[in-house]
């Protein structure tokens, strides 16, 4: 395949949400087709495109890529997102994983029943501010550098953005005992490559509502 990776998923952030801010922080422009049928998705399975029978699925440089993490870690590699070395790359997938973790329970979110969104919601946030937050304030303190590793942008920093934004559309304050990460958040906005990613009619998704939740039950049931 030549030209503009495409991107296979539904209308709406879930797992390829990601993919879709590393790709645009390495300047990489993208086309999309968005699954909106059962039988789109079965047609994939049936013509062999999905390697495990599920999205997402990134065609580019004559691969067929499935599994976020594969996907990810193909993109961050080939735009040199990956650190320089194995160690700033061990240090990159941890940082990586533990957002990861966290960005995995607001993925579950919004398919959750009603009455218990609200508990759900304060476990997010509360884990947010004691277990994951605290890890990379303290990174960012101790080594006094622009970045989580090597003072250069890998793909642990765009992470680390997409998840604070996630957070700050469900408390906007939550950064205020965080002011390593509230300067970080504002340094890694202005990289002309997210910033443009962060305007509006970029093809960054909103967060998911009731209608996007629908069309992802109706296609995998």
């Amino acid at each position: 395949m030549s030209g503009k990776p495409k991107l296979t998923y539904f209308n709406g952030r879930g797992r390829m949400e990601s993919i879709r801010w590393l790709l645009a922080a390495a300047g990489v422009e993208f086309c999309e087709e968005f699954l909106e049928t059962k039988e789109q998705l079965l047609k994939l399975i049936k013509d062999g495109l999905l390697l495990f029978d599920q999205v997402p699925l990134v065609e580019m440089d004559g691969l067929k890529l499935v599994q976020t993490k594969a996907i990810l870690n193909y993109i961050a590699g080939k735009y040199n997102l990956h650190g320089k070395d194995l160690k700033e790359r061990a240090r990159i997938d941890m940082y990586v994983d533990g957002t990861m973790d966290l960005m995995g329970m607001f993925l579950m979110y919004p398919f959750s029943p009603p009455e218990q969104k609200e508990a759900q919601l304060a476990s997010i946030l509360e884990k947010a501010t004691t277990r994951y937050l605290p890890v990379y304030e303290k990174a960012l303190k101790q080594h006094g550098q622009k970045f989580l590793v090597g003072n250069c942008l890998s793909w642990a920093d765009v992470q680390l953005l997409e998840a604070i934004l996630m957070l700050e559309e469900k408390k906007s304050d939550i950064l205020s005992q965080f002011p390593q990460l509230q300067a970080f958040k504002e340094r890694t906005s202005n990289i002309p490559t997210i910033k443009k990613f962060l305007q509006p009619g970029s093809p960054r998704k909103p967060p998911p509502d009731d209608a996007y939740v629908a069309t992802v039950l109706k296609i995998l049931s």
